[in-house]
């Protein structure tokens, strides 16, 4: 028993206890939330309810991420940043979702698999090949991917590529549980305020 209580009390190991635990909790108290997303979005015209898309997780190695689908069938296949008016292909629903980060609630099921974890740096699309090199270099994919991360609370869409990189540095570099639970606090004052929250190639760039 104390060497399982010593295994699993590891900080690294008990990260990852947390995500199962919280995640498979989540996924249950929010199921209403989830129900009620879902319903609007299948009778909403040209979307789907759930969007998947392949981005880098721990080790650089692809995987499938999950979010509640937010703009038409006709968006152009490339990253939000990347559009010069977004605004044409978000739903109505999906501005509100997008702007409190509710779309991102189905990675709840990447965490509880093991894809991501709650906190981390956010996964790359697979074109985001300067990012990759950045992180790459900087060490960033020993870590598993995160539903938020430090970037986000210190600016989220207003601040450029290398900051955010650089922030995703940091964040490797003097891990501990203690900035986990500080960078989650900071994440839901950042979403009930919409801090930092903008679309398109302008704000992205």
């Amino acid at each position: 028993m104390k060497a399982f209580l010593k295994k699993w009390l590891a900080p690294t190991k008990f990260k990852r206890l947390f995500d199962i635990v919280a995640s498979f909790l989540a996924l249950i108290i929010l199921s209403p939330l989830f129900l009620v997303i879902c319903i609007i979005n299948a009778f909403t015209p040209d979307t789907k309810v759930f969007f998947t898309h392949e981005r880098r997780g721990r080790g650089g190695k692809p995987f499938k991420i999950y979010k509640f689908q937010t703009m038409k069938n006709n968006t152009p296949n490339c990253a939000t940043g990347e559009l010069e008016n977004p605004e044409q292909y978000i739903t109505k629903l999906g501005r509100v979702l997008r702007r409190t980060s509710l779309d991102e609630l189905p990675q709840l099921w990447n965490i509880l698999k093991g894809d991501m974890s709650f906190v981390g740096p956010r996964p790359l699309i697979s074109s985001e090949i300067r990012a990759h090199r950045l992180r790459l270099e900087y060490g960033v994919y020993r870590f598993r991917p995160g539903l938020t991360g430090l970037a986000q609370v210190k600016g989220r869409d207003s601040i450029s590529l290398m900051k955010k990189m650089k922030y995703d540095k940091e964040y490797c570099d003097n891990w501990s549980i203690k900035l986990d639970i500080k960078i989650l606090l900071e994440s839901v004052k950042v979403c009930v305020k919409q801090e930092g929250f903008h679309e398109g190639i302008f704000h992205r760039r």
